[in-house]
């Protein structure tokens, strides 16, 4: 199957970039022909999404234009497109006129304004409301967003144009339950929202278990409000009392609420180390030295993909009850979960305290988070993937658009 993989970035940026730094090489091991057009300049020089030895027929947005793009693809004929993060409305538009479009649904972007899905006001908690007008009637009274009305509106405007098209895909995927009826709900129709869970890094085979936790705790992540790391923060001194020792945190991460987040840690007496980004040798061996992941999210998190990927080293969790992180963490299995509407601090310190307070519990966390974390395979999501590709029905390419029509 020739499968044209539509994205933002080259060079590796973040989550769906790692995604598709797993996945283009095992559909070519498949026998599937990939093309790709990404809509950034990207620096050869710098980690790409696409191993330079897989030598993928690609096209820059920036670079080549829409139109001429379009009349390359009508050379190359693609059997489907599959859509991960593409931000050019007009460009999608043209891809969803001319060839059966398969999108995968990595953020809330045609079903929330600011993509965040979570109100601040009057505390942190997930939007359960269906995108329309009326967000941007609520969108300053429970700080949705920034506070720039201009900002406000072209963000409202771009999820509203996706919005339109959500009916138009011939498939729709997700990573979790939360996502596939947050879709459902927003016009995809129910045959076409598919369930496909992100894969997990490959797995040793060895289970890690462990079975008497030092109370070292760990969140991975970017500093931003709506992570929750200063929900805890405040939450470690009173799971500590609670459980009658010490708790300690490693932060791996950076962010605009870095500077604050170590004056609260000060503050609060938490011995947090704030150690910045590091590379993905040296997770794996925080995750192999730390007692309990932290994913204290405010807001919905689509999936929580570092959940799984410390299950894969026995490493249970932690986490609010939002979005779609209940699809790998169930509450007294493989982590605890706290109460996620709202968030509380005292209600996360609970979770902390009931993960580690009895070493036999600690050590069956541990072994079911292993467990979970082994259902989420490269091969069976790459399997999903094709099962679906195969059903999209084929149509004839449209007549290409006419330049002035296309805009990047």
């Amino acid at each position: 199957m020739r499968i044209l993989i539509a994205t933002t970035h080259r060079n590796f940026v973040g989550g769906v970039e790692k995604y598709l730094q797993a996945l283009i090489p095992a559909l070519v091991i498949r026998g599937h022909e990939i093309a790709l057009v990404f809509e950034n300049s990207f620096d050869p020089a710098l980690e790409t999404i696409d191993p330079p030895e897989l030598n993928l027929v690609a096209w820059c947005l920036r670079e080549s234009g829409p139109q001429s793009i379009l009349q390359s693809l009508a050379a190359w004929k693609p059997d489907l497109v599959f859509s991960n993060g593409l931000e050019a409305a007009h460009f999608q538009t043209a891809l969803l006129d001319s060839y059966p479009t398969v999108l995968y649904a990595h953020n809330y972007l045609g079903t929330c304004a600011t993509g965040q899905k979570c109100h601040a006001f009057p505390t942190p908690r997930p939007c359960t409301r269906q995108f329309g007008p009326a967000c941007l009637v609520l969108h300053y009274p429970r700080r949705c967003g920034g506070l720039n009305p201009l900002t406000m509106w072209k963000m409202f405007e771009r999820s509203a144009e996706m919005n339109r098209h959500l009916p138009k895909y011939e498939a729709v995927l997700v990573a979790s339950r939360h996502m596939r009826d947050e879709f459902r709900k927003h016009g995809v129709p129910e045959d076409r929202a598919h369930l496909v869970s992100l894969p997990n890094r490959p797995i040793d085979g060895l289970s890690h278990v462990r079975t008497a936790p030092n109370g070292r705790l760990l969140f991975i992540g970017r500093l931003t409000k709506l992570k929750g790391v200063s929900h805890l923060l405040r939450a470690i001194p009173i799971a500590a009392q609670k459980l009658g020792r010490s708790l300690t945190l490693t932060i791996a991460g950076d962010g605009p609420e870095r500077e604050s987040l170590q004056a609260s840690a000060r503050e609060l007496g938490v011995a947090a180390n704030f150690i910045g980004w590091i590379e993905g040798s040296q997770i794996t061996g925080l995750m192999q030295d730390s007692d309990l992941l932290a994913v204290p999210s405010l807001w919905p998190e689509p999936f929580g993909l570092v959940g799984i990927e410390a299950g894969a080293c026995g490493l249970p969790a932690v986490a609010y009850r939002v979005g779609g992180i209940p699809d790998w963490l169930s509450a007294g299995e493989s982590g605890e979960l706290a109460p996620g509407d709202p968030p509380t601090v005292e209600g996360l310190a609970d979770a902390i305290h009931r993960a580690l307070a009895d070493p036999s519990h600690y050590a069956q966390l541990s072994r079911s988070a292993f467990e979970v974390a082994c259902r989420f395979t490269l091969e069976r999501h790459v399997s999903r993937l094709e099962e679906i590709f195969r059903a999209v029905p084929r149509r004839p390419i449209h007549a290409i658009l006419p330049a002035e029509s296309i805009h990047a």
